[in-house]
């Protein structure tokens, strides 16, 4: 700290007591009465020019003088001196008759030598003061030394960089003077901080010891800790978790624009809906529907090589990704489905890296810009798909309804090189003798590389809208009629009044001329209407996550072909390329000449975030058979929430419902897995792989253990579903896309629980051949033999037994499986004498 005091501090100054100068007496200089010491022009020479020739005093003690005399003036004494054979010099004494202060300026401007007669009290300028004025020494002595400085300035000077010759003497003499004006301010300015600073650290609270240097910084850290989460929790729009399970169980949004005026929270309507349809997923004849054409764009970076590896090796060629669960429909749906990476120009380090990874995979787009996440990539790229995106034609022709009147059809383009994860449809196309050419996609999606999309999942959802009825066009606004006309107006050929006003025809009528801009300007009285186009087929759709009734998130949306031509082409959207995509996006489709056409379509449901990332958007990774479950719970709440509804009305209670402006029930944002704002863990420490997996599904037995014992990992692991249970024996209706994949771990987590696992479990391979059997014994023995023989089986023992394959577990008293209406050990019971009294039967 004393460093820092030293530092700061001013400088040091001489300690000189302000008294009054008088003049000295002349020291006696020859007490040994030497001629030699007779006062002289010499003797006046040495002694003036002492103050740079010190080396040649002579070797004489220093006469005695007072301190206080120091600074008293060389001139006074030499004037007060009678004795001197030479009166002073006129200039000499005019310089110290003016110069002279030795009684208003006490402190000197320089240190004060004890062997020199010199008066350090002059306010005189340097030059006087540094120069004797001597006689002997002419006109030097006056002479200034650095008369270049006003005046004469040298000529390296002015011929600075940039100087023309001559002519810009001036010039350069002004910019000099700027800058050394500007240097100045800088100079002044470090000196005000410094000045500042050194008042700041004089100030009494300001703290000098470590202790009070450490509990300031300490409180410092504490404020500016407190500060940035006050302002994330500010800026934050998402503050509270949201109804996930009553996305999954009310009708989504599927019409026109969503109304500005609707509260970002609105979510149940009021009344509260009691004759709606649950909603499901996939309706019938789906795969009678010719597949829809589908270009798949992944945002990417050049950087991100091993993100982009692992899209490549799951889900965008993983066979459960392109045909489903279950046994799939052999990739028929997603024939027309093409994935491409779309980037910016990279970075000059990674420019070899790129082009060798494009010509490896021939799966990659560079856009002509730099790398850019809201300043026009979105918009670049919709731009180039107008232009460059094409997909595989319809290869089958055994679908029940083909599009056959949308514009876009006639469109073709020969096959590009394909990558490793195009449809395998289109790899035997171009093995043939003549392959087909590629036609224009139905769809257009952007997608971030942090998102892992079931392809089989988009495409089905996609087409099913694409095949919807288009949505009737809203009622033209009332045409109004003129205000007034020009009497004197001619009627045309047909013999009736125009019903527009001509600009210039009112500017000649006045006698004055209009500016162009206002000709430009639509008429100054409606128009007549005119017939009015028939509007186009193609089907107008923005599909995606609605956020708060605004914008479809950016993770992934689509927009059909007719909004991505409209985009590329339009001029008012190309102003409208810099901001939060997602949000200027949403902006685009409003502005679309048939925005109230457009149809809106929210998938709430199956989009969500990763189980570990704890934002409000993230729950478990979820299959159609939990849906099933939480539908079944969300509608004993509205059957509550409507007896409750019915009981304030009936006594006139004012009771706030569910709705608009009202939060839905907390439960409704209930998760096994996640927690909001809380980072996940799992529910027992070291589980291994296939465990950890399990418990990142919503509403497994696994997601759900603890340490208590009432229910163990490896029970829970046993009564798992297949993915046959879990998707209802159906091929989709599960999740479309998991977002904020921001590790690779989480990625490999996503992929192992969406695109792997068994179809069938032990355990329900096991209860399978147990209902064949019962099945089987009631065809032939009778209803009323099996059923004693399972109830002779469940009252012999209630301990759980269960012999899966190799393995046997054993636990006592465990807890009946919640998906199963028996308890394994009376399956296994039952089985076992079902197969003797078989056997039996067939002895006999």
């Amino acid at each position: 700290m004393s460093l820092v005091r030293d530092f700061l501090a001013p400088p040091s100054r001489p300690n000189v007591p302000l008294t009054r100068v008088t003049s000295a007496k002349d020291p006696d200089y020859h007490q040994n009465n030497s001629p030699s010491t007779q006062p002289g022009p010499s003797t006046t020479l040495t002694a003036r020019t002492g103050t740079r020739r010190t080396t040649s005093l002579p070797q004489t003690p220093a006469p005695p003088y007072d301190e206080d005399d120091e600074f008293n003036s060389r001139a006074i004494r030499r004037s007060a001196d009678r004795s001197r054979l030479y009166p002073p010099d006129a200039r000499e004494a005019a310089s110290h008759s003016v110069c002279s202060t030795a009684t208003s300026t006490p402190i000197p401007s320089r240190a004060p030598s004890p062997f020199l007669y010199y008066s350090g009290t002059s306010s005189c300028d340097s030059d006087s003061e540094s120069e004797p004025e001597s006689p002997l020494l002419g006109e030097v002595g006056i002479r200034r030394r650095s008369g270049w400085l006003e005046d004469e300035r040298p000529r390296w000077r002015l011929f600075r960089l940039g100087a023309g010759g001559h002519g810009n003497v001036h010039a350069n003499g002004e910019i000099w003077r700027r800058r050394r004006r500007r240097w100045r301010d800088f100079v002044w300015g470090l000196r005000s901080s410094k000045r500042l600073l050194r008042r700041l650290v004089r100030h009494p609270f300001f703290p000098k010891t470590p202790v009070t240097i450490l509990l300031t910084l300490l409180l410092f850290a504490i404020f500016g800790v407190s500060l940035t989460f006050l302002l994330i929790y500010i800026l934050n729009p998402d503050k509270e978790p949201l109804p996930w399970r009553g996305y999954c169980t009310l009708p989504q949004r599927s019409a026109g624009p969503p109304s500005l005026s609707l509260s970002p929270t609105a979510f149940l309507q009021t009344p509260l809906p009691t004759n709606f349809s649950l909603p499901s997923f996939p309706p019938d004849g789906l795969d009678s529907l010719a597949p829809a054409g589908v270009f798949v764009g992944v945002f990417s970076m050049d950087t991100s090589v091993e993100r982009r590896m692992l899209i490549r090796s799951t889900w965008a060629s993983h066979v459960r990704s392109r045909e489903g669960a279950g046994f799939g429909d052999g990739g028929v749906g997603t024939s027309r489905t093409i994935v491409r990476f779309i980037l910016a120009q990279p970075q000059k380090e990674w420019e070899r890296r790129v082009k060798l990874e494009m010509e490896m995979y021939k799966d990659m787009v560079i856009l002509p810009l730099t790398e850019n996440m809201n300043d026009g990539k979105t918009h670049a790229f919709f731009s180039w798909a107008a232009n460059h995106s094409w997909v595989p034609p319809i290869y089958l022709d055994s679908h029940d309804k083909v599009p056959t009147n949308f514009t876009y059809l006639n469109a073709t383009n020969p096959a590009p090189a394909l990558a490793q994860h195009d449809p395998v449809f289109a790899h035997r196309d171009q093995l043939s003798a003549s392959p087909r050419p590629w036609v224009r996609p139905d769809f257009v999606v952007k997608a971030d590389d942090d998102s892992f999309v079931m392809l089989a999942e988009l495409e089905s959802r996609l087409r099913v809208e694409l095949y919807k009825e288009p949505l009737p066009r809203p009622p033209s606004p009332p045409v109004r009629s003129p205000q007034w006309r020009q009497q004197s107006q001619p009627r045309d050929d047909s013999g009736e009044e125009p019903s527009v006003l001509d600009y210039n025809q009112i500017a000649s009528y006045f006698n004055f001329s209009l500016p162009a801009y206002v000709t430009g300007f639509p008429t100054l009285v409606a128009s007549r209407p005119t017939p009015e186009e028939p509007p186009s087929p193609d089907p107008l759709i923005f599909w995606g996550y609605l956020v708060k009734n605004r914008f479809m998130a950016g993770e992934l949306y689509a927009l059909s072909w007719s909004l991505v031509e409209w985009v590329s082409k339009d001029p008012l959207v190309k102003t409208m390329t810099r901001g939060a995509e997602d949000k200027q996006t949403s902006k685009w489709i409003r502005i679309h000449p048939r925005a109230g056409q457009v149809r809106w379509t929210s998938e709430r449901c199956w989009i969500y975030d990763h189980p570990r990332a704890g934002t409000v958007y993230s729950h478990g990774f979820l299959f159609p058979s939990e849906m099933k479950r939480v539908q079944e719970g969300v509608l004993r709440d509205l059957q509550r929430l409507a007896q409750q509804t019915a009981v304030a009305e009936s006594s006139a209670v004012a009771n706030t419902l569910p709705g608009q402006h009202v939060a839905p029930p907390e439960k409704w944002t209930h998760s096994t897995v996640s927690k909001f704002h809380v980072r996940y863990s799992p529910p027992v420490a070291d589980l291994n792989l296939d465990y950890s997996v399990e418990a990142l599904v919503e509403g497994s037995d696994m997601s759900m253990v603890h340490d208590d014992g009432s229910m163990t990992a490896d029970l829970a692991w046993q009564y798992r579903e297949g993915r046959q249970q879990r998707y209802l024996g159906q091929r989709v209706g599960g999740t479309v896309v998991v977002h904020f994949i921001k590790k690779n771990m989480w990625f490999l987590e996503t992929a192992a629980a969406l695109l792997h696992g068994e179809d069938v479990t032990p355990l329900e391979r096991a209860l399978g051949q147990t209902r064949r059997a019962q099945q089987q014994l009631r065809t032939g023995l009778g209803d009323s033999s099996v059923d004693g023989v399972i109830e002779a089986a469940e009252g012999q023992d209630s301990s759980l037994s269960l012999s899966v394959g190799s393995q046997t577990e054993t636990s006592p008293t465990p807890p009946p499986p919640r998906r199963n209406s028996l308890d394994s050990s009376t399956h296994t019971k039952a089985r076992t004498k079902l197969r003797r009294l078989a056997r039996d039967r067939t002895a006999h």
